[in-house]
């Protein structure tokens, strides 16, 4: 007997609003032998990729019975799925001439040192002033389109007010190769961050996993176990400090997975928010709050997070390639001023 999806009860809680993410909740009739959610999902939802749908259901936006779940699961009777369904995509990215800091171009690939306050492509109502923009105009349009053509040239992306390097494709081939490399976690990524606090180790892996906040749903936190089980997605990060200063830290951290929000997690989990991530507990920095004196007007409201190296495989020549990205604006500043201000003996070095 074939399946009846029309049977299952599809709702709405929360009215469609063409800006946000819409709220939709299905209840599941009766069980459906050997059918993935996200195949399920795929043919409720044919606007949307099957990749497209495995990267809401890896980023927790998708639940079953309020947990979050893996693409694979397969569904039984009485089960309720909630999803947070993205608004439709802009129809074209549109060039502008958004300054690019270019670190490494060639035919195949682009690596720039983003800039703070920008998204990497469009999303929501934000359909202009992405990087996605700024690519399509510095590259003429010819990037690559991966399985999302609203998103040209984009393998990964950095969270709009964390800086530092990005390496997008210029052809289709590269962008699958590149993202091959991601998925594998072959792709060594270093961030720097400045955080509140001094960690008790120098160094430490903090193994902890990741989920959606059970009260906001624009963050993420650690979960806890239940019945000795995680509810969360597995997150490792790795940390080593770099420098210290009075009230401060220099933290090298080395992701080993690659969940939303992760770094910035971790370490409010940890005790220590990185600088000026309000989102997460961190403060935001002013002169006077640093050096004692000057300007109590904060020069950094955003995470003190920055991309700094990338190391992977060129994925057309397969040259090996280590990729550094250079302090940028209020970061630099920041770190300038506590190597001045607040350094601790026998701590320097650095950029």
């Amino acid at each position: 007997m074939p399946d009846r999806e029309e049977e299952d009860i599809l709702e709405r809680p929360i009215p469609l609003d063409e800006a946000t993410a819409e709220h939709v909740r299905i209840r599941i009739r009766r069980r459906l032998p050997g059918r993935r959610l996200d195949k399920y999902l795929h043919g409720r939802f044919p606007h949307l990729s099957r990749t497209a749908l495995q990267r809401l259901i890896n980023q927790g936006a998708v639940t079953v019975n309020g947990r979050p779940t893996k693409s694979s699961y397969e569904m039984m009777g009485g089960d309720v799925v909630d999803l947070l369904l993205p608004p439709p995509e802009p129809r074209e990215i549109v060039p502008e001439d958004i300054p690019l800091d270019v670190l490494f171009e060639d035919e195949h690939l682009i690596a720039i040192n983003k800039q703070v306050g920008i998204i990497c492509h469009p999303a929501r109502g934000d359909q202009t002033g992405t990087i996605a923009n700024a690519l399509a105009f510095h590259c003429a349009n010819r990037l690559s389109h991966g399985d999302d053509p609203f998103r040209p040239g984009i393998v990964h992306r950095l969270d709009k007010n964390t800086t530092g390097i990005m390496v997008c494709a210029k052809q289709d081939e590269a962008h699958w190769r590149m993202s091959l490399q991601f998925e594998r976690r072959t792709v060594r990524k270093t961030y720097m961050a400045v955080v509140e606090g001094s960690p008790h180790l120098d160094s430490d892996l903090i193994d902890a996993p990741i989920g959606v906040h059970p009260v906001v749903r624009e963050k993420f936190a650690v979960m806890v176990k239940e019945n000795k089980i995680d509810i969360g997605k597995e997150a490792q990060t790795v940390y080593q400090v770099m420098e210290r200063y009075e009230g401060y830290t220099l933290v090298k951290l080395m992701p080993r997975t690659g969940r939303t929000h992760q770094l910035r997690v971790h370490m409010s989990y940890l005790g220590h928010p990185i600088c000026g991530d309000t989102m997460y507990g961190g403060r935001p920095v002013s002169e006077a709050a640093v050096a004692g004196a000057g300007s109590r007007e904060p020069f950094l409201a955003h995470q003190a997070l920055h991309a700094w190296k990338l190391e992977f495989k060129h994925p057309i020549t397969g040259v090996e390639m280590a990729l550094e990205a250079p302090f940028r604006d209020g970061f630099r500043t920041l770190v300038q001023l506590l190597r001045r201000h607040r350094m601790k003996p026998g701590r320097g070095g650095g950029q």
